[in-house]
């Protein structure tokens, strides 16, 4: 006789690119489940209704009672774990889990665990460059975009694969209960999502979920946020600007060049890498560390950092016009990010940077903003939502312009500019008030810079 517990349905909160690889992976395993959304109109619906017509959606607002029904909750990340729906089922002891947590008890291959809050996108890149040379046969997905995105779960339905590559965000991890990678690494921490945490610690113990079973861990020297607070036996390696340490990535100095090494060997020149930035260094050198840790020779590691050319919409060139550089970053989602591409793109260049800013400010704090824009730029034109917000936190003396939308803010940055400056889209916001996501903002602006030619 079935019990109660056996009729219960495993219930997929959030109908988003998650939500719905949660639903095709269930549906290859025989498992009972709904689907619940408090949108009306969920954007992976359609899909849903066409692949599996039959399966029961709930949308609209949230119902306690299915909640409290449910045999587990598969909780989508863009879903926070603190809303009361979801609280009052966890306190009832219903299993709170998301699509990362159910990989890692049903995947058969080493992990590879990237999250951080800036350059998570190009290190996942700069290792697949890496495995790709070195002939292995690996899958890549998370919190991946564009392109790339693919789900977890969707992984489990390919081919089995050599190992996995996993780009996470504090979100996916907060469902995260044992990630047990072979190798997980927080690459850096700044303050992000203010909006959903409730303070940086709060953040950061979020991501530091990703060290849990862990076999082997990577952390950035020249972030204590980086180290594991519990690491158990996991061998560590590190990565930062000083000379490497006895296991770790680090810069050798020789004749006025600078080199990425491990331990005393010289491996490449900064001079040959085709992305530029000291965060870049830093992303190639966290690349470098976990590719060795799961013994990838460094010829195919020369050769892969070597040809990267970096991703789109992470401070990629877009045009000269009148001798003024375009600069599309509209990946820097937050201060942290802007303030790197800032530094980077000003060390580069003959003349300031134009900056332009601004959407959803998402609780940050953008005075810690003003120390590279005092020496980088020659002004700041605000876009968005909380653009007055964002010139609130500035010093009196930055000269800060108010744009109506992306065209009139690259027309203003182009009147302002002189040969050798460089206009940046770097927004340190999110960008869901006036585009669909980061990837239509910065197309916005490349079209923009479009019809200034």
């Amino acid at each position: 006789m079935a019990t109660e517990q056996d009729d219960r349905l495993t219930v997929i909160v959030g109908l988003g690119g998650t939500g719905l690889s949660c639903a095709k992976y269930f549906a290859a395993q025989g498992e009972k489940f709904k689907i619940v959304d408090s949108r009306a109109e969920p954007p992976s619906l359609a899909v849903l209704q066409e692949l599996l017509p039959e399966v029961e959606c709930e949308l609209g607002e949230f119902s306690t009672e299915t909640f409290l029904q449910a045999k587990q909750l598969v909780v989508s990340p863009g879903v926070s774990i603190r809303t009361k729906e979801i609280v009052a089922a966890k306190k009832a002891g219903i299993p709170i889990t998301g699509d990362i947590d159910i990989f890692s008890q049903q995947v058969n291959a080493p992990i590879v665990a990237v999250t951080g809050s800036n350059g998570k996108s190009t290190v996942v890149a700069l290792l697949a460059e890496i495995f790709e040379q070195a002939g292995k046969e690996f899958g890549l997905g998370g919190n991946l975009d564009g392109e790339n995105f693919k789900p977890a779960l969707e992984l489990l339905l390919e081919e089995k694969k050599d190992l996995y590559v996993l780009e996470l965000s504090s979100f996916q991890l907060e469902t995260t209960k044992s990630l047990n990678a072979e190798v997980a690494s927080i690459l850096n921490l700044s303050a992000d999502h203010m909006d959903r945490y409730e303070s940086l610690d709060d953040y950061c113990r979020a991501k530091q979920r990703i060290f849990r079973g862990c076999k082997q861990a990577v952390i950035n020297r020249d972030d204590k946020n980086s180290y594991p607070l519990e690491s158990g036996d996991a061998v560590v390696w590190d990565f930062g600007f000083g000379r490497p340490s006895v296991n770790g990535l680090g810069l050798l100095e020789e004749d006025g060049d600078q080199y990425l090494a491990y331990q005393f060997e010289k491996i490449v020149s900064v001079t040959e890498l085709k992305v530029f930035g000291q965060h870049n260094i830093s992303n190639v050198l966290a690349a470098m560390a976990m590719a060795m840790a799961v013994n990838i020779d460094m010829k195919p590691i020369r050769a892969a950092i070597t040809k990267f050319t970096g991703l789109p919409h992470r401070c990629q060139w877009v045009a000269n016009v009148s001798g003024v550089e375009f600069y599309n970053d509209s990946k820097g989602t937050n201060v942290g990010a802007t303030v790197a591409a800032v530094e980077g793109l000003g060390q580069r260049i003959p003349g300031h940077i134009v900056l332009i800013a601004g959407g959803v400010a998402k609780g940050a704090d953008f005075s810690a903003l003003v120390p590279a824009i005092n020496r980088w730029c020659k002004e700041v034109i605000l876009i968005g939502q909380d653009a007055v917000e964002i010139a609130a936190s500035f010093d009196a003396d930055i000269q800060t312009y108010f744009a109506s939308d992306m065209q009139d803010a690259v027309q203003v940055a182009l009147q302002h500019a002189v040969a050798g400056d460089a206009v940046l889209l770097s927004p340190a916001c999110a960008s869901f008030d006036m585009f669909e996501n980061f990837q239509h903002r910065g197309l916005s602006f490349i079209q923009s810079v479009e019809t200034l030619q």
